[in-house]
């Protein structure tokens, strides 16, 4: 999610960040596919006093990690396992991997691309686990292609995943979330865990920087939690792609407002109150 843009200083100078901190920064993804277990990992001594590369235990993907908080996080309890945060924002790439150097972690690398082309960077079945961590909603029509839970997306990941391994998603949006649940579907997932308040469910899970500030600003955790399944007999994407299609039909109901959509809510509201009642679809028309 990047609708919150950090403040730099003036002195930033992102080329620089990104040469400083390279060391944590992956910078040719794509020759690293169907090894990523074993590169980078330490050396070790075997039973006869020689060093031999070891291998990490799996490989886990944030994408959309942002600037890495719950990357790093999650990195620091599990040792054994590799993380690669990847963003689409160089920004981003750039502040995480500042952290992962100043901490001198070794099982957490980033790099920065486009959800699209995972499967050039990972090879088919190599991810134990994929995080979705409060992705940018993209609440219009003609955005909907650029949500990480759209159809598409969905079915590049399930080919990176491996037999059993879980996809998590989170949201503050319940309209996002609502959307996300036909695109699951369609793309051949099956449900294997949900909350509508998942912070109290699961309290110590690590938080990413948007789940910290959105949850003091009273939004609740949703969450679910996939596994792949077999594909449908027939893929299409036949679904309303405007989340304002996913809104509740009385707004009064929603005690909070969705990162992304408080111009829209707004407009709905007014709207309203100028029409006794009446409310735009996704076309700016009136309901019936």
């Amino acid at each position: 999610m990047h609708a919150l843009h950090a403040r730099l200083g003036k002195n930033f100078d992102l080329a620089q960040r990104l040469i400083r901190y390279q060391k944590a920064i992956v910078e040719k993804p794509k020759t690293l596919r169907g090894s990523w277990c074993s590169w980078c990992c330490p050396c070790e001594q075997n039973e006869h006093g020689k060093f031999v590369q070891a291998a990490f235990e799996e490989v886990r993907l944030d994408l959309g990690c942002g600037k890495g908080n719950f990357t790093l996080e999650a990195a620091r309890r599990e040792p054994g396992v590799l993380f690669v945060g990847v963003d689409i924002e160089p920004l981003c790439i750039a502040i995480a991997a500042q952290k992962i150097c100043d901490e001198k972690l070794s099982n957490v690398v980033v790099f920065c691309a486009h959800s699209s082309l995972l499967h050039e960077y990972f090879a088919q079945g190599e991810l134990a686990r994929i995080y979705l961590n409060f992705p940018t909603p993209f609440p219009r029509k003609k955005q909907a292609r650029d949500r990480l839970v759209y159809l598409d997306n969905l079915l590049v990941y399930r080919d990176l995943l491996a037999k059993g391994a879980k996809l998590t998603f989170k949201t503050d949006s319940y309209p996002l979330m609502q959307f996300a649940k036909t695109q699951f579907v369609r793309a051949g997932y099956t449900c294997t865990w949900e909350s509508d308040n998942a912070r109290v469910e699961r309290p110590d899970e690590p938080m990413s920087q948007y789940e910290e500030k959105l949850s003091e600003q009273g939004a609740r955790v949703l969450a679910r939690e996939y596994i792949v399944d077999a594909l449908p007999a027939q893929i299409s994407q036949v679904e309303k792609l405007s989340l304002v299609d996913y809104l509740p039909r009385d707004l009064s109901l929603m005690s909070y407002i969705p990162h992304g959509m408080q111009g829209t809510f707004i407009n709905l509201i007014n709207y309203e109150a100028k029409h006794n009642g009446k409310r735009l679809d996704s076309h700016g028309q009136p309901l019936q």
